[in-house]
């Protein structure tokens, strides 16, 4: 198992969305290319967005509402949250911020220990075809760290078993130039009351915090915490309301050349705004979050 101390892997985020054909759309809109819809076996189904630098988007669909309820009702962390998310804050968003892990057994435990976790680990596999036509069956372990003052965003660690190495190259080649995420950007009005909640969810003790919020670095990605002068500062956007908790807000897409992305999305109708050297877009069906494109240096 890797030292608590050493910072985890940003592995993916979940978006739930009302439709995966509207994601699809908007997602490829954007110049991302969008993998073949998948199903979890407890009633939510996927259309994943790779990138080459590991991580992804997992836009989140519900394929079949009363497998998922009655998930829910059997101590299912994953939908339940889903659930709670979509009731209060609606079919389109940004959930939850998930980090690679090579024990999440130990990672539950230690959760527990620290008093966040967000309850029972879940185990789950499917079936998955390989491009010889054999098929294995991979398996996944979640172990979930949760903030009862945070009801709108949850973290977990993920473990991945028997999953084949894939060529993903066709997945990671994206029309917009997009090669991976730099960073997570996520709301509180007071951003270091959720400081060791945030810490130990990327396994680092070291936070750089200034006067528009605070962050901390994950293995190639960082998580950073915006206060409302931090939010209009840095993305132009103003929040009169006075609502605490996480929130998620926007990601950071490293991208290869910012003139032809802006091209491509002029060309796609797609909004855009331009803020301190980033061209950001605006949440939309199928996008629950900013999206922020910076050129890589």
């Amino acid at each position: 198992m890797p030292s608590p101390r050493t910072p985890r892997p940003l592995d993916h985020l979940v978006l739930p969305v009302e439709d995966l054909d509207t994601a699809r759309a908007r997602h490829s809109a954007l110049g991302f290319t969008v993998a073949a819809d998948a199903r979890h076996p407890f009633g939510t189904e996927n259309a994943c967005v790779f990138f080459a630098d590991g991580t992804y988007l997992e836009p989140l669909g519900i394929a079949q509402r009363e497998d998922c309820e009655e998930a829910a009702r059997s101590g299912n962390v994953f939908v339940a949250r889903d659930q709670a998310y979509r009731f209060r804050r609606s079919d389109n968003g940004f959930s939850a911020l998930v980090v690679g892990s090579k024990d999440a057994g130990a990672d539950h435990d230690r959760f527990v220990e620290l008093g966040m976790s967000g309850g029972d680990m879940l185990t789950f596999s499917r079936p998955m075809k390989l491009p010889d036509g054999s098929e294995v069956t991979p398996s996944f372990k979640l172990s979930f760290a949760a903030d009862l003052r945070a009801p709108d965003l949850f973290g977990f660690a993920v473990e991945r078993i028997n999953v084949p190495a894939a060529d993903r190259s066709a997945l990671t080649a994206h029309p917009n130039g997009v090669v991976g995420i730099s960073e997570v950007i996520l709301s509180e009005p007071n951003p270091t009351d959720f400081q060791y909640f945030i810490q130990e969810l990327a396994c680092n003790r070291e936070v750089d915090a200034n006067s528009f919020g605070m962050s901390v670095e994950l293995e190639g990605a960082t998580i950073t915490v915006f206060n409302k002068a931090g939010l209009e500062t840095h993305l132009g956007i103003v929040d009169p309301s006075r609502e605490r908790g996480l929130l998620g807000r926007a990601l950071v897409y490293r991208v290869s050349d910012l003139q032809a992305l802006s091209a491509l999305l002029l060309k796609n109708e797609v909004p855009v705004r331009q803020v301190a050297g980033r061209l950001i877009v605006d949440p939309a069906p199928g996008q629950g979050a900013c999206y922020c494109f910076e050129e890589i240096r």
